[in-house]
């Protein structure tokens, strides 16, 4: 019998909702966690586990598969989308793509001019072209598909990448003062600081494609180009979002934050629900109301298996992840986001983050700008390449603790 996404995740759907209300039925008003209770939940949430497998590997041989078309220079693609389906600039971006500059009409060209005309740094005699706008937000939209750090941030964009300074004071310690008749106010001078956004360049590297793909009318090259875009440009910054140094890179999440729980000594990495509950009042109130989890999924396998004091799961499965009506993975009932470029559980590693991860600032400059490349080295090979270049940056803007880092304790 064919395999049947939409099949499976109606059946996900409706084993999460049977999971989380036996979690809900099972508490309260004198009930408790009985061992059939936690039978049923172990069943659906293996076969919850089974379900994303399989989907997983399933739809990873569709994205092969669609991929070796778009590689292959004697198969067709992606069906394009019809051209009345298509968004002007984005229609311009295809004939560009596939002509290059001699392919777009002077009627074109003062559309071209209009995009970039907010970027002094774009060269048009040396292939450079500024996303279109609505490409432009797809690729950065897409882009949170890529660890979670974009969909937990605040991210916003600058016209220019001048250094940004934030000022910054902690008052936590400061409270006023009971003040006697006809007697002065105590002085208590404000300290002040700073924090830095800087913004740094980000490459795709060339994206390669043959001549007989971009002759293809039905090969959906935008669609390929811009998956590249995506997928390369997602993974390094998400990667120093999490865990940047802050040299020549983004200050990363990890490395900003303070511990607020370090494990005990353990032969193997384990986590257990006091260590959860410590971490989550590292946080001060002021931050935990917005508080969330993030962390590896090979975390998440630990943290299935974590029970409260009466013996019942904390982990509650989500459904319909996305779409509305739907609800997340909660842990604690607050939400997760899965960030693969967390340290998995390992001894001295930090590898959960729980607070509000607003206070990280994601700084975008601008569009992303892409080049087209003809020359000798690519002509050699019946190849056109594709780069892209982005400016963005990130830090943790807070003084007062609003996220703190699990720390595994050493191996025993």
């Amino acid at each position: 019998m064919p395999f049947n996404i939409q099949a499976e995740r109606e059946r996900r759907t409706a084993l999460a909702k049977e999971t989380r209300n036996l979690l809900d039925t099972s508490t309260g008003d004198g009930n408790t966690w009985t061992p059939e209770n936690q039978a049923k939940y172990d069943a659906n949430i293996a076969d919850i586990e089974r379900i994303d497998a399989a989907i997983e590997r399933h739809q990873k041989v569709m994205d092969l598969t669609a991929d070796n078309h778009m590689r292959d220079a004697g198969v067709r693609g992606h069906q394009a989308p019809g051209d009345n389906e298509r968004p002007q600039d984005r229609k311009l971006f295809d004939k560009w793509a596939r002509g290059g500059d001699k392919a777009l009409s002077a009627e074109d060209w003062t559309q071209v001019n209009a995009a970039m005309s907010g970027n002094p740094n774009v060269n048009p005699e040396q292939g450079g072209y500024t996303v279109p706008t609505t490409l432009a937000a797809q690729i950065l939209e897409a882009l949170k598909d890529f660890g979670g750090m974009r969909r937990v941030a605040d991210v916003f964009s600058t016209a220019g990448g001048e250094p940004m300074q934030y000022p910054t004071s902690d008052g936590t310690s400061e409270e006023g003062e009971v003040v006697a008749e006809n007697q002065s106010a105590t002085d208590d001078d404000v300290e002040f600081g700073t924090k830095g956004l800087g913004v740094h360049k980000y490459s795709s590297k060339v994206v390669t494609v043959p001549w007989e793909l971009l002759q293809d009318s039905t090969s959906d090259i935008e669609g390929f180009i811009t998956s590249r875009l995506q997928t390369r440009l997602g993974r390094v910054t998400n990667r120093h979002y999490t865990t940047g140094t802050g040299v020549g890179q983004p200050m990363g999440l990890i490395t900003a934050a303070s511990n607020g729980k370090i494990g005990a000594v353990s032969a193997i990495p384990r986590i257990l629900y006091d260590d959860l509950i410590d971490l989550e009042h590292s946080v001060d109130t002021a931050y935990r109301a917005n508080g969330k989890w993030m962390f590896h999924d090979d975390m998440l396998k630990l943290v299935r298996k974590v029970k409260d004091d009466t013996g019942r799961p904390i982990f509650v499965p989500g459904y319909e992840q996305g779409n509305p009506g739907g609800a997340p993975d909660r842990l604690l009932n607050r939400d997760i986001e899965i960030n693969q470029h967390m340290a998995s559980p390992a001894a001295g590693a930090r590898s959960i983050v729980f607070g509000d991860f607003s206070y990280y600032k994601i700084r975008d400059v601008m569009a992303v700008t892409l080049f087209r490349f003809n020359d000798s080295a690519y002509i050699k090979k019946g190849q056109v390449g594709f780069l892209a270049w982005m400016r963005t940056g990130g830090n943790l803007i807070d003084v007062g603790g609003a996220v703190k880092t699990f720390q595994h304790g050493a191996a025993a």
